[in-house]
């Protein structure tokens, strides 16, 4: 399976540029995740929000190795792209995943539950207009 589509890609690079002009300062933006990977052999899981605008196999978003701490952090395409686990299965792209707040939102609930978590609860501070989202 294809990790990125050119859009995701697109998505992930923009995002990237944009908080490149801001990182380090209040007003960097907390970007809806764009796309969420996972190991299906295991319980790694991966909710990315940008790339690198400068070297884009660099990724950053929410990452849960499976070990009950998920932190904010990068991971680099290529070695998620390259990884054969068990039964010889690698990262895979979930197809059917749709954000349903901030990463920050994401990051929260899974430090409280020790694990990334889907059944967030959308924030009322935030609109489907918000132009953070997807």
């Amino acid at each position: 399976m294809k990790l990125l589509t050119k859009e995701l890609r697109g998505k992930l690079l923009a995002n990237g540029r944009e908080q490149a002009k801001v990182k380090g300062t209040k007003a960097e933006r907390d970007f809806w995740p764009v796309v969420k990977f996972f190991y299906p052999a295991g319980a790694a899981t991966w909710l990315v929000t940008e790339a690198d605008p400068e070297d884009h196999d660099i990724l950053f978003g929410l990452c849960d190795l499976g070990h009950g701490f998920p932190d904010l952090g990068s991971v680099r395409l290529s070695e998620l792209q390259s990884f054969k686990g068990r039964f010889g299965l690698g990262i895979e792209r979930d197809l059917h995943f749709e954000a349903k707040g901030p990463l920050s939102l994401y990051a929260d609930a899974a430090r409280e539950a020790g694990a990334i978590v889907e059944s967030v609860r959308p924030s009322s501070a935030l609109s489907p207009a918000t132009e953070d989202e997807p």
